[in-house]
């Protein structure tokens, strides 16, 4: 299950008050009605450079995603689907949809080697795609921006069932039809993430975890498409020697073997064995990046996240994810300690490998702050080093935000036919991020605010 987006609420510098009255540089609907908005800017394929971590490292991050639940279930059984896999697609299904899962899909046939194509239209799927609204989702399943159910192939089926065992993932030995949901008014950005994860958990590992920063399977939603290790993931769950109805015991006996052979980087030693996180700490992720609650809720749960993190002696990405909430969460009211937290979560993230992204994510909120305060010269600093890392994450809404406050910054200092130039080449990269031309203008104008209070000291 995808949660909601990091940067779908309170994204910058953890909810910035409305623009107020007074404030003049900002974007309205006037204002902006003489931009000419680009067509939407997607990404094209790239490599990924990736860092392999010790293979028996990876053994333990393999068994751990197969063999355990979201909940903190156990898993019983290892399941998969036993022959060739089709996919399609219904409901109200968003333009950029159709191409978005071809994509995935060609990835999953050339990187994990999966038999996946799109299935013949009238018959029955392995893997249904369901695009409904998003209102309609959420009267069931409140906080998931997508998610993935067994035994069903449509939001009907599912709602009659939901109750029942049939779509319970833990009594599933072998897998025939799996469901997946999206909301059809969903950005395009939001729209890929939601096909890249519940695509890959629909055919593979069904469990997220936050110790891995060089994965989508983890609910901080720092990785937006799939990643290399994602693709070893689903090539370890379709290798001959596993079958569906294995026990984790049984797996584990081949996993090794598997890893040596299909990750020949990974064949040196070392390795730290990192415990799942306990539902206590998660529980508080959920309230410090959830919609619900005010400001001050989120920092008070961000701190309770800092203080688990550190009783649990944790040094790893879940300590770097508790110091960014609470940065995230002091920005407005305590700009300095919040710049402290952020810091922290740079260095942590910095000695992990594979967790370039979640730097940059770190930088985003720096840069917010630096703009609000009138240091023009850091903010764009921020922003330079941020990009290029973004650009190669595919992650339209936060080079877009990057932009703009590079933009704010240039214009801050004198700069106003660069700051015009990169707001204008920001806004395909907005329209594929946010989506709508009014979000993409309510993005400016809060990013306009934050540049117009730093402007006036």
């Amino acid at each position: 299950m995808r949660h909601i987006p990091l940067l779908a609420f309170c994204a910058l510098t953890a909810c910035m008050p409305a623009p107020s009255a007074q404030v003049s540089k900002s974007y309205s609907e006037d204002s902006t009605s003489g931009i000419a908005f680009a067509a939407m800017q997607d990404f094209e394929a790239a490599p990924r450079p990736y860092q392999s971590r010790p293979n028996a490292e990876l053994a333990r991050d393999f068994l751990d995603l197969e063999f355990r639940m979201e909940s903190g279930r156990a898993n019983p059984n290892f399941s998969r689907f036993e022959g060739p896999i089709t996919v399609k697609l219904q409901g109200a299904v968003p333009a950029t949809a159709p191409a978005e899962m071809a994509r995935v899909l060609s990835r999953l046939r050339n990187e994990a080697g999966l038999n996946v194509n799109f299935g013949q239209t009238g018959v029955s799927a392995s893997v249904t795609v369901e695009f409904l609204p998003r209102a309609e989702m959420r009267r069931i399943v409140p906080m998931a921006a997508c998610f993935t159910v067994p035994r069903v192939q449509s939001w009907a089926e599912y709602k009659a069932e939901r109750a029942g065992p049939r779509v319970d993932w833990t009594s599933v030995t072998q897998r025939d039809h799996v469901a997946i949901f999206i909301p059809s008014d969903a950005a395009p950005q939001e729209v890929r993430d939601c096909l890249n994860e519940e695509t890959a958990q629909s055919m593979g590992p069904l469990n997220d975890l936050y110790r891995l920063t060089d994965s989508i399977f983890n609910d901080d939603n720092f990785n937006s498409v799939l990643t290399s290790f994602d693709m070893l993931m689903l090539k370890l769950h379709y290798a001959p020697e596993l079958r569906s109805g294995m026990n984790e015991a049984e797996a584990a006996k081949y996993v090794p073997a598997l890893l040596a052979r299909y990750n020949p980087a990974g064949n040196f030693a070392g390795g730290e064995y990192k415990d799942i996180a306990p539902r206590v700490w998660i529980a508080e992720v959920e309230r410090a990046f959830g919609p619900a609650g005010n400001n001050s809720q989120r920092l008070a749960a961000a701190h309770r996240m800092l203080t688990i993190a550190m009783a649990q002696g944790w040094h790893d990405g879940r300590l770097g994810f508790s110091y960014f909430a609470v940065g995230r969460s002091l920005a407005t009211v305590q700009p300095a300690a919040a710049v402290n937290a952020l810091v922290e979560a740079g260095r942590i993230y910095r000695s992990l490998p594979n967790a370039q992204v979640h730097v940059a994510h770190v930088d985003m909120q720096l840069a917010a702050i630096a703009l609000a305060a009138g240091q023009d010269a850091q903010a764009i600093a921020f922003a330079d080093r941020a990009i290029p890392v973004v650009k190669q994450a595919e992650n339209a809404s936060l080079l877009a935000t990057l932009m703009l406050i590079k933009a704010e910054a240039l214009a801050n200092t004198g700069r106003a036919s660069e700051a015009t130039a990169l707001r204008l080449d920001s806004l395909g990269y907005a329209r594929y991020g946010f989506g709508s031309e009014s979000q993409v203008r309510a993005r400016m104008s809060e990013i306009a605010s934050i540049g117009a209070r730093g402007a006036r000291g």
